[in-house]
């Protein structure tokens, strides 16, 4: 799992980071709240470590932002201990507090319950309903598509393909065998209707559709969504 470490002291960075490394957690690093929101929206981030007290932007401020688009699981800490601190910490959204300096293995019983909870209780991923490859989920009972948070629409046509490639993430599918199991039917010459049922889902989930991150081409092959 990647565990986001955000604080200004690179020190205090570098020794959480080889305390959960020991744990077998992969370790993604910032300095500030803007350089953390640049990170979850770049990386599969599954849960964050949060210093309040930052240049920029704050921990505080960086929180609410992150609030706005997604329920990782977020520790803050600070070197403050007062009441309010930790309230308002809460309040706007943090899982849990603590400060410092603190108990290297206090802090890792932290972030194990808190990944604990949130695969066992509220992460989307444990869903058998739904299907989610870094920032691309599919909600099947919603019957949404989001990138990164942000919801986006398809047609039905476009929704099946999408989905039938990110619940096989990694797998290449031909054009034949993805017009078979969306239209149910053969085809002797399906490649222009996919062809543009794929450009579309494409202009639709990529930043770049030219250059696309999770909907590629395997020239010669057919199509697969990568799996992040």
């Amino acid at each position: 799992m990647n565990i986001l470490v955000c604080d200004d002291d690179k020190a205090i960075v570098d020794a959480i980071g080889i305390y959960l490394e020991n744990e077998g957690y992969k370790i993604l690093k910032s300095f500030n709240g803007e350089e953390a929101i640049e990170v979850i929206r770049d990386h599969e981030v599954h849960l964050i470590i949060m210093d309040i007290m930052m240049p920029k932007m704050d921990g505080i401020r960086a929180t609410m932002k992150i609030r706005e688009e997604n329920n990782i699981p977020l520790i803050m800490l600070s070197a403050k201990s007062e009441d309010s601190d930790k309230i308002l910490g809460l309040n706007l959204g943090a899982d849990d507090y603590i400060t410092k300096p603190f108990n290297p293995l206090e802090l890792i019983a932290r972030v194990k319950s808190q990944l604990r909870r949130y695969t066992t209780f509220g992460s989307l991923e444990t869903r058998s309903n739904v299907y989610q490859t870094g920032g691309l989920m599919i909600d099947d009972e919603r019957r949404t598509v989001t990138i990164d948070g942000k919801e986006v629409h398809l047609t039905p046509v476009q929704y099946k393909i999408l989905k039938l490639l990110t619940a096989n993430a990694g797998r290449v599918f031909s054009i034949e065998e993805i017009y078979e199991k969306i239209w149910n039917e053969k085809s002797f010459s399906p490649e222009n209707t996919v062809t543009v049922h794929i450009r579309k889902i494409r202009e639709k989930i990529e930043i770049n559709p030219k250059e696309p991150k999770y909907l590629k081409v395997v020239w010669g092959v057919g199509y697969k969504v990568e799996k992040i």
